[in-house]
């Protein structure tokens, strides 16, 4: 099953380049196999492919990932876009358990201390609640585009995440964001009102911040860190994708930060 879905996905990467984002979304429907599911950040790309999803009662899933430390303004517009189109945006959250334990362990806010801790967190706040949004799924849709940042300039327009066992698409990975924002503002299509104040990439709060004039889109998603591969772990493989570590693994040495006592 394996080898027909890398050829499967291997086929359909060749046939999007000429294709709409609208057209390869229905490609994908028709081919994928399964339910296809479309994992939302409410971001200006993952608008438009909201919008294309909706607009054309596309039998698409649409979810997105509340991590709990989301902005005001994220909230506001999942709420507009629920009300724009009468369609349920459907919600996944971390564990219970799995948040306390992290919370207890490593701080409120224990992420800026090492990017050990970043990982935690981004693990039990996205990537496991992102293996329950796609589970049983044989498409994922994702708003990754060519010119996002460096390491997603390889990628590609269809690809067999084999950690996953499913069939990943990027429709608009050839879209540039200006061809994006026109789109919107063409369609009507709600946006999170944080893009006008020069957050281009918004994830949750305290991890994103305002870019600089000629910095990079991404620039202000954990940019404490080196600059090196920036990811929260949704779209890495499985050899590399974070999770938090059971045995509670120590931050790097030299961290600026001690567990403190129970």
């Amino acid at each position: 099953m394996s080898d027909e879905r890398r050829h499967l996905a291997a086929e359909l990467n060749i046939g999007f380049a000429a294709l709409t984002p609208l057209e390869r979304l229905r490609s994908l429907v028709e081919r994928a196999g399964g339910p296809v599911v479309f994992t939302t950040s409410l971001g200006i790309e993952d608008q438009m492919i909201t919008h294309l999803i909706f607009a054309n009662d596309l039998p698409i899933q649409v979810k997105t990932l509340d991590t709990g430390r989301l902005f005001p303004e994220t909230y506001t517009l999942w709420r507009e876009t629920e009300e724009k189109y009468g369609r349920r945006i459907k919600a996944l959250y971390p564990q219970a358990d799995a948040l306390e334990a992290l919370v207890n362990d490593q701080g409120i806010d224990g992420f800026y201390y090492a990017p050990e801790f970043r990982r935690n967190c981004c693990g039990v706040r996205k990537v496991e609640p992102l293996a329950r949004a796609i589970a049983g799924a044989g498409g994922w849709v994702t708003g990754l585009r060519r010119d996002q940042s460096a390491n997603r300039s390889d990628m590609d327009f269809v690809s067999f995440d084999g950690a996953r066992g499913l069939i990943k698409a990027n429709p608009i990975f050839d879209w540039s964001r200006d061809a994006i924002v026109a789109f919107t503002a063409e369609h009507g299509v709600p946006v999170n009102a944080l893009h006008a104040k020069n957050f281009l990439s918004i994830g949750c709060a305290p991890c994103t911040r305002a870019t600089r004039p000629g910095e990079p889109e991404r620039a202000g998603r954990w940019w404490w860190e080196e600059e090196t591969k920036r990811e929260c772990g949704l779209h890495v493989d499985g050899a590399d994708r974070p999770a938090r570590d059971v045995t509670n693994r120590p931050a790097r040495a030299g961290a600026a930060f001690e567990r403190l006592p129970q």
